[in-house]
């Protein structure tokens, strides 16, 4: 058997061909690549994405189509994995340059870190200039923001001990992450981290059906605030959602998906508890950050 890997790498995909290849090429260029492991987890690709994968090297594991959740696809991959740190990354989410799997690695020096991850921004809109801590103090007040498995890492002993919850249509990395912030853990955000992942050219449907599964999941662990019209008119008038002016905000068919994507979420948000170990994030910020949507893959 050969040596234990430093730290494996999990993609998630489905007719992903179109990028596949360039991101496991950048993976294979890495200062650690060996020693580093990738697999593949692939749901019912009608493409080429498996052959590319195993030409590229990954270890491929396919399950059916119709058992995919985010949280049970990465869980079947990190329980294929051999090393103590599990990266997941995103089929189109490609690094920036060769040191970004040695750079994501680094935190985990530090026994306290549970997940890294990386995003330009903080929570408030400001530009991170370097590594931001959150504890659990920090995802209270800023619950829509934190550890994303479009380009994460998390400890495999943590993982272990609990997966990813697969009941999730989105969302499952921050639940698993404030599962461990609770527990005296933290997780890294920093910029150095961050990939080139864009999703700029999703049609309004495809916005519509991201925002509402986010919110949805969302709503399976955090005490959401009642958003009704009159919110999501407010939303829209008065919130330019990252456009350069208020009027291209306001004209934005992309926009409209994601509040019609938010509202439809919002009202279809699960009210249960979920399980007895991970109490609801109560937030504790203003009501404002609760319309602050999650961009993920």
């Amino acid at each position: 058997m050969s040596e234990q890997p430093t730290v494996s790498v999990v993609v998630r995909t489905k007719d992903e061909a179109e990028s596949i290849g360039r991101t496991l090429s950048l993976l294979a260029a890495q200062t650690i690549a060996a020693r580093s492991e990738t697999i593949v987890v692939d749901s019912g690709s009608s493409d080429d994405t498996v052959a590319i994968a195993r030409l590229g090297g990954a270890r491929v594991v396919e399950i059916p189509a119709a058992t995919f959740t985010y949280g049970g696809a990465l869980n079947t991959g990190a329980a294929a994995a051999r090393a103590e740190l599990i990266v997941a990354l995103s089929a189109h989410a490609f690094p920036r340059d060769e040191g970004w799997l040695e750079r994501v690695v680094a935190p985990f020096a530090d026994e306290q870190v549970a997940c890294v991850c990386g995003y330009e921004g903080d929570p408030e809109g400001h530009r991170l200039a370097g590594p931001r801590v959150q504890d659990a103090g920090d995802a209270a007040r800023h619950p829509h923001w934190g550890y994303s498995n479009v380009n994460g890492c998390f400890r495999a002993a943590l993982w272990r001990q609990r997966p990813f919850r697969e009941d999730m249509p989105g969302t499952e990395d921050k639940e698993w992450a404030w599962y461990w912030l609770r527990r005296g853990y933290v997780t890294i955000v920093d910029p150095a981290l961050c990939v080139d992942h864009d999703h700029s050219d999703e049609s309004p449907r495809e916005r519509y059906a991201r925002w509402r599964r986010e919110w949805v999941g969302f709503g399976m662990f955090v005490e959401l605030p009642p958003y009704g019209l009159r919110d999501l008119l407010r939303e829209w008038w008065t919130d330019r959602g990252g456009r350069r002016s208020m009027l291209r905000a306001r004209l934005s068919h992309r926009r409209l998906g994601e509040l019609a994507g938010t509202y439809a979420g919002r009202r279809a948000a699960a009210k249960a508890a979920g399980p007895p170990d991970a109490p609801r994030l109560v937030p504790t910020g203003p009501p404002k950050d609760a319309r602050i949507p999650a961009l993920r893959d």
